[in-house]
């Protein structure tokens, strides 16, 4: 869902001349600025280096839900192929701007109780250690403005049972809960001025926009 809003707004934005979106299937959106590489093996990216040079900024939003998986398993998506497409990134575009959607409550110390936390916690730490310029996000709730929907099942459910309240608890939290919208233009504005932090928590992204 997040990826849907980032890519609107990337499309939107007249300063971005090319847009390339990996991913297991191609989103459907058709634009003159968007290029799509369908690409099964997300751990791995040499068959397709050669189109990954000459980009400013990558924002990394894929994620899964960790109900009902192992940790390693939750790792092996969530760590493993952050970590890939990140090194291979930077490796190609050293003044690339790597942004990481992590979550609210991640654990950097990697030790705590919560599997999720520990797992997205040392996927950061090691998207922050790469030769790049790196941000991490970390939303709390987000608000689908323009059509996105989640492909977890659960959340499309609780976005539907929970709606009409949320634009109420944005008008009482208004720095904690974002729109997909808002969410996509703090990520453009990072890749083009930077952030004082380098981890944005909900309250810091809404700041920026």
């Amino acid at each position: 869902m997040l990826g849907q809003g980032v890519l609107r707004e990337c499309l939107l934005a007249p300063d971005v001349e090319r847009v390339l979106t990996i991913g297991r299937n191609r989103t459907g959106v058709q634009h003159p600025k968007l290029h799509e590489i369908a690409h099964a093996d997300l751990w791995h990216y040499e068959a397709i280096e050669t189109e990954l040079r000459g980009y400013d900024a990558c924002f990394f939003c894929l994620g899964v839900t960790s109900a009902g998986m192992k940790e390693a398993d939750y790792e092996r998506v969530t760590y493993a192929i952050a970590t890939a497409a990140a090194d291979i990134l930077c490796r190609h575009n050293p003044g690339m701007t790597f942004v990481f959607v992590s979550g609210a409550g991640a654990d950097s110390s990697e030790h705590g109780r919560i599997m999720w936390a520990r797992v997205k916690g040392k996927t950061e730490n090691a998207i922050l250690r790469m030769p790049c310029k790196s941000y991490v996000f970390r939303p709390g709730v987000v608000l689908p403005m323009h059509g996105e929907r989640s492909r977890t099942a659960a959340y499309r459910v609780l976005y539907s049972l929970t709606k009409p309240l949320l634009p109420i608890l944005r008008r009482m939290w208004p720095g904690y809960i974002l729109t997909t919208e808002q969410f996509g233009r703090a990520m453009l504005a990072v890749a083009r001025h930077g952030a004082p932090n380098r981890v944005l928590e909900s309250s810091d992204i809404n700041a920026i926009v």
